[in-house]
């Protein structure tokens, strides 16, 4: 009874939820800009005076913070409109257990069609993967000018990019699987490589750079461990949810137990 009750529960707050993603996506990017619009200015303020570097060349890496996730998730709105309607892929990258597929038609007809449940769950943590590296990156990243040291330019080059790239890309992994798109499960395995893939190249470009500090090196190698280890934990809780849920079987890969 008790059990009852708290399934019921989380279903009605996770359907709540996913309305509200589903409806109010422009008052959340509205948000987005004015927080992490807040949050650069933020950082400009309370970073050293900077001379000898053209304001624009200041401003772009905070600019794209801002900007890019947001026109990412406006452009995949567009790339995922009835997705669901679109072929799947003919290859599955892995299959777990017995099914049979069925038409789109035949899938909608589930009650567990759509991306509500513990899928909502999922969305809200790719959601926020994109405000919480920014706030790192702010966190960790002042404003820099003038003649810096080759291994803090490399540094923060990459550390610019990794903020601005992999937010984008979470940014439309979040439309895709919001929109049911059957590419999903695919772009958030292919996300998870380049998030691991841009830890390394980061560590491993850095570490070549000339007169690294040693504390400067254990502070970066630390914050990467720790960025890789979020990865991995994310993967090992939901990729068992990813292959062998039957809401995501039924919602993306359009496909009942045989």
């Amino acid at each position: 009874m008790i059990w009852s009750r708290l399934t019921r529960r989380f279903e009605v707050r996770s359907a709540a939820l996913l309305v509200t993603l589903e409806t109010r996506l422009d008052s959340i990017l509205m948000v987005w800009l004015l927080l992490s619009g807040l949050g650069v200015m933020a950082r400009l303020l309370t970073s050293p005076p900077v001379m000898g570097v053209a304001l624009p060349n200041l401003l772009l890496p905070y600019g794209l913070l801002v900007l890019a996730p947001a026109a990412s998730m406006l452009l995949a709105r567009r790339w995922f409109t009835e997705t669901d309607r679109q072929p799947r892929p003919e290859l599955p990258l892995f299959s777990v257990g017995n099914w049979r597929s069925v038409s789109l038609e035949r899938a909608r007809r589930e009650p567990l069609y759509g991306t509500g449940g513990i899928m909502v769950s999922l969305l809200i943590g790719i959601l926020l993967n994109i405000p919480v590296r920014a706030a790192e990156y702010l966190a960790a990243v002042p404003a820099l000018g003038g003649p810096v040291p080759d291994w803090l330019f490399v540094l923060r080059s990459l550390l610019s990019l990794d903020v601005v790239l992999l937010p984008s890309l979470y940014a439309i992994v979040f439309v895709a699987a919001l929109r049911r798109s059957p590419l999903f499960p695919r772009l958030l395995a292919g996300v998870w490589v380049a998030d691991i893939g841009m830890q390394v190249l980061t560590a491993q470009l850095v570490g070549r750079t000339n007169d690294l500090p040693a504390a400067v090196a254990q502070s970066l190698y630390g914050l990467l461990d720790g960025n890789v280890t979020k990865v991995l934990i994310s993967v090992a809780v939901w990729t068992p949810y990813l292959l062998l849920s039957r809401r995501v079987n039924i919602t993306f890969r359009h496909r009942l137990p045989a």
